[in-house]
């Protein structure tokens, strides 16, 4: 991303040939999440006659992936037009990787602090070859890093998963295993299941989108990781409770995966990042569209077949639709509490889109399709808890009420959607467990 075509050429073919390890190095002590607060500085250097040479790098970096072990460095800096990314390598005079950071998870990822001292770096070595252009190259990446730890997510997620309805199946307890209990499959393995396939069908849908080489999927990306590690984790959280004691011992693993799976949720952008994202992107996109977003949403949901959920969703679809303009209207986005509760309705708006989607047109061999439509019902349920609640501390929660809302909330009728919750949990659970 960013890279000249001569640049592409040089250093990934090296990579691809000489199997080099790459770091990313962006975050700073004092620039996380607001990668625009980097102090590192990149001073030009110039020849007898004005013209760039080079670059002399100067400042700090924190938490960097692959430090200590990288052949090859990516470094944003501050340059005279802007933020900018340079190349360095290992052994530049002036690159020094800190010591290994003991983590609490993921401690085979060697990760360290690099101290930037008079890093000299040829201007061949400005990615793109033009200054100031950092920050847009960094957004086009999340659109990408931010899919793929939305992946680790699902991946710890269904380990843990596996692990648990495993112990289930061999646990006995008051003469029956607690795969036969519902208070275990319903509350530990059922929803977390159910939240886990939902994030499969989006993260796949964004899959193929990239694949088709569309652009700007920088909210799609941040949807996929907010809603997948979130998923993950509680999924992880869920495994020590299942296992019991057992669980908060090393030898079962689970704990294992909960303390690598919480960093999903920490870097490249924090859940929180994701929620302001997904809230401010998708607020102008409803605005210039003026609503037709949401609505195309909910007009391709209202002609799927089968039964999934999907005309359900499409109704909170297009009152996610009323909620954005009444909010905008009455000033309460403002609040950025206001705009996380909007940002989750969008989310899982969004991502029970995706479920219903697969569901309707489902013919794999992981799961039944009966399982898939089951699945999808039951996260429209738990998307329309979501619009509900959200949306009533939205319009009568705030110092200024949304006067009309909140009738239209009751127009979701709840108890229609509810109906048969037990019946698709059992289903659910009966496949989860067979």
């Amino acid at each position: 991303v960013g890279g000249t075509p001569e640049q592409q050429e040089r250093f990934i073919r090296r990579i691809a040939e000489e199997g080099l390890i790459v770091a990313y190095g962006v975050t700073e002590p004092e620039a996380g999440s607001n990668v625009q607060a980097l102090k590192t500085k990149a001073e030009r250097i110039l020849d007898d006659k004005g013209d760039i040479i080079g670059y002399r790098l100067n400042g700090q970096k924190q938490f960097i992936t692959n430090g200590g072990v990288a052949q090859l460095y990516t470094i944003l800096a501050e340059a005279p037009d802007g933020p900018s990314f340079f190349i360095a390598e290992a052994g530049d005079q002036g690159l020094t990787p800190g010591r290994h950071e003991d983590k609490h998870g993921i401690r085979a990822s060697d990760t360290c602090p690099l101290t930037l001292e008079d890093l000299i770096v040829p201007k061949e070595n400005l990615i793109g070859g033009i200054e100031g252009q950092g920050l847009k190259q960094s957004n086009e990446v999340f659109g990408y890093t931010r899919l793929m730890v939305a992946t680790f997510g699902l991946g710890g997620g269904m380990a843990a998963l596996e692990k648990t309805i495993a112990y289930a199946k061999e646990r006995v307890q008051f003469g029956s295993t607690l795969a036969e209990k519902e208070g275990y499959t319903h509350k530990l393995l059922v929803p977390n299941a159910v939240r886990l396939e939902a994030a499969r069908a989006y993260i796949e849908e964004v899959a193929r989108r990239l694949d088709t080489n569309e652009k700007d999927l920088q909210v799609e990306g941040s949807i996929a990781k907010y809603f997948t590690t979130e998923a993950g984790n509680a999924m992880a959280d869920d495994a020590i409770q299942g296992l019991g004691g057992y669980g908060y011992i090393r030898e079962y693993e689970v704990e294992k995966i909960k303390r690598d799976i919480k960093i999903t949720t920490i870097y490249e952008g924090t859940s929180e990042i994701q929620q302001r994202l997904i809230s401010m992107f998708r607020l102008q996109k409803t605005v210039r569209s003026k609503g037709d977003y949401y609505k195309d949403m909910a007009k391709e949901l209202e002609s799927l077949a089968g039964d999934t959920g999907a005309k359900e969703l499409a109704a909170m679809i297009r009152l996610l639709n009323d909620i954005i303009f009444e909010a905008r209207a009455n000033k309460v986005t403002r609040s950025q509490y206001v705009t996380f509760l909007m940002a989750d309705i969008m989310t899982w708006c969004e991502v029970g889109a995706a479920l219903c989607k697969k569901a309707a047109g489902y013919d794999g061999k992981a799961r039944s399709h009966e399982f898939m439509e089951a699945a999808s019902r039951l996260f429209v349920r738990e998307a329309a808890e979501k619009v509900y609640l959200n949306g009533l501390k939205i319009c009568v929660g705030c110092d200024t009420e949304v006067k009309g809302l909140a009738g239209r909330l009751s127009g979701l009728n709840l108890m229609d959607i509810m109906k048969n919750n037990l019946k698709d949990m059992d289903m659910v659970s009966s496949e989860l467990v067979r």
